[in-house]
């Protein structure tokens, strides 16, 4: 062949691209985001054409969970049941998982029967909630904790609820020792008020009791008629009792004044008695705007400048002994319902 006709050859391979330029970012290399599903790349089915008989690629993207998925070491057993949430994530579990954890067959729904068009690995259930929710149910189940996918609070408050759909039990799975327990109570400090309805709801105590600390600081006027009614009677009443029993503590505990002491030259029971009055007017303003999340700085901060006035070194000390007491005995007044 001439010099001459193999570039023509060349120029014709290269006008009519018979070779097909390489995939820019092969599926290995694919990011996945970080999340309760993965995108996962599926084959075409056997019935439809191949590539060389269809320009158009036919591949399907699929969401499976990061943590329930085929190959998954939740459980000894391969999973034989498909959850699919209601924005199309598949979850790979385990029946007797579900069974188990279900006092009502899940919802009715288990066992499951397969279908036709199912997966090998069991039937496909398609389930009402969303991915994270489901996802929040499933690691309870499998007592396992869900922290590093960051649920919000609406999402837990979601899956509690569904949770008593399902037939699972509440006060079994969330308790101090179990991962949902933890999550709920990570939301108490900027939620403390929805986190307590909700636990009030369902009558789990030791979670009400551990969030009613972080609602020494609300104002009962303030609340809802919508949450006070989820509440109820019993928990609206012991959130009240807290309120209004930590006000009458402190009113009690500020009233003795500073101990006296034996008359001197200096500082007879006449002089004693200033510091009496001052200590009334003090602990008087402090009663009279007494909070229950009234903290002891303030009451240091309240109290303390009395000694400045004071001439007497055994008045001084008895002020500071005083004000030390007060600030111990508040510290051990009940902060929980």
């Amino acid at each position: 062949m001439e010099s001459g006709d193999w570039e023509n050859v060349m120029q014709y391979v290269s006008e009519t691209d018979v070779f097909p330029a390489a995939d820019p970012k092969p599926v290995a290399e694919r990011v996945v985001p970080p999340g309760p599903s993965s995108q996962v790349l599926t084959p075409p089915a056997s019935q439809t054409a191949t590539p060389a008989d269809d320009d158009t690629p036919d591949t399907t993207i699929v969401s499976v969970s990061t943590t329930f998925f085929p190959g998954a070491s939740v459980d000894p057993l391969p999973p034989d049941l498909i959850l699919l949430s209601s924005d199309t994530v598949f979850f790979y579990v385990h029946t007797h998982r579900l069974l188990t954890a279900s006092e009502n067959g899940f919802n009715s729904q288990l066992p499951a029967t397969p279908r036709e068009d199912s997966s090998d690995v069991g039937p496909v259930l398609g389930i009402p909630e969303p991915s994270p929710v489901l996802n929040v149910i499933l690691h309870t189940v499998y007592h396992m904790s869900c922290v590093h996918y960051s649920p919000t609070f609406p999402e837990l408050e979601a899956a509690v609820t569904a949770m008593s759909v399902y037939g699972i039990p509440l006060r079994p799975h969330i308790t101090p020792t179990l991962p949902l327990y933890q999550h709920l109570l990570l939301h108490a400090p900027l939620a403390p008020l929805s986190l307590y309805a909700l636990a009030a709801q369902h009558d789990l105590y030791e979670l009400a009791v551990a969030i009613s600390a972080h609602l020494l600081s609300l104002s009962l006027p303030s609340m809802s008629d919508e949450l006070a009614i989820r509440m109820g009677p019993i928990y609206l009443k012991r959130l009240f009792f807290l309120h209004l029993g930590r006000a009458d503590a402190l009113k009690r505990l500020l009233l003795p004044p500073p101990e006296p002491h034996r008359p001197t030259a200096w500082c007879d029971s006449g002089e004693q008695k200033k510091l009496t009055r001052a200590w009334a007017l003090a602990a008087a303003y402090l009663a009279w705007d007494a909070r229950p999340d009234l903290s002891t700085t303030t009451i240091e901060v309240a109290l303390s400048p009395l000694g400045d006035q004071l001439t007497c070194d055994h008045c001084r000390l008895a002020l500071k002994e005083r004000i030390k007491s007060l600030t111990m005995q508040w510290s051990a007044v009940k902060r929980t319902i």
